[in-house]
């Protein structure tokens, strides 16, 4: 999940900047991407470094992807609504948000898998202490 971490957080930058070039550098709101992949790469490094740590500082960063959700949900859904006829008012900042919205559910989803999986282990490895 580290590395995943680290991943998530360079796309998250690309999008940042991306967004902030592409839109002329006309708002400081188009790098929100990139401050939240500051923190995934500074979280997935922190679970790299140290062992101890690494179950609290993914679950840091689960949380922190389920809060770019929900910040960038509303883009997601301007976006879906073009396939029903709607407009975009700041299609730039849509599809950014859109954008961000999967990545931070395709992480929540890979962390849930993750802690399942650790969980499943955990417990065979219990089973297996109790058996031997």
């Amino acid at each position: 999940m580290s590395k995943l971490s680290i991943s998530v957080g360079i796309l998250m930058i690309i999008l940042g900047a991306g967004s902030f070039v592409l839109t002329g550098a006309a708002s400081a709101t188009a790098l929100i991407p990139a401050f939240f992949g500051i923190a995934f790469i500074g979280l997935g490094v922190i679970g790299l470094k140290k062992e101890t740590l690494r179950k609290h500082v993914m679950h840091a960063a689960l949380l922190l992807a389920i809060l770019g959700i929900g910040g960038s949900i509303g883009g997601l859904i301007n976006v879906l609504g073009v396939l029903g006829g709607n407009e975009l008012v700041r299609p730039n900042a849509s599809y950014a948000q859109a954008v961000m919205a999967l990545i931070c559910v395709y992480f929540v989803v890979a962390g849930v898998r993750s802690f399942i999986n650790a969980r499943k282990d955990s417990e065979s490895n219990a089973e297996a202490q109790d058996a031997g």
